[in-house]
């Protein structure tokens, strides 16, 4: 190993630890702003950062295992959190209409093709 590998090797374990406990402040602050959070937009966001907070720390901790699968794992996080992320902003969207006529037709479409067996 040269001396410039060692320094490398060295450099990216020190780098990781910093990410590592700035990942941690950082989920410390989002965690206080989801419960202290004025309005539902804001905790929503704020679930969103978490997400990309965990997705730091999963990869983070894949870096410093070297065990890279984690970096597919972060990567299934990513696209779930995308996916909760429009959901809570159609929840958002439709929160207080009453009767809305798209949601109402989703879940007479879900009755009848549960009805059918399918």
């Amino acid at each position: 190993m040269t001396s410039l590998e060692a320094f490398a090797s060295v450099f990216l374990d020190v780098a990781v630890r910093i990410s590592l406990a700035i990942l941690t402040v950082s989920f410390v602050i989002i965690v206080f702003r989801t419960l202290k959070g004025p309005s539902l937009p804001d905790r929503v966001v704020a679930l969103d950062m978490l997400v990309a907070v965990g997705i730091g720390f999963i990869a983070a901790i894949g870096i410093l295992t070297g065990y890279y699968l984690y970096i597919d794992i972060a990567i299934t996080l990513g696209l779930v959190g995308f996916l909760a992320t429009v959901a809570f902003a159609r929840f958002v969207l439709n929160r207080g209409v009453a009767g809305d006529k798209t949601i109402v037709a989703e879940v007479e479409e879900s009755i009848k093709r549960r009805e059918a067996g399918q």
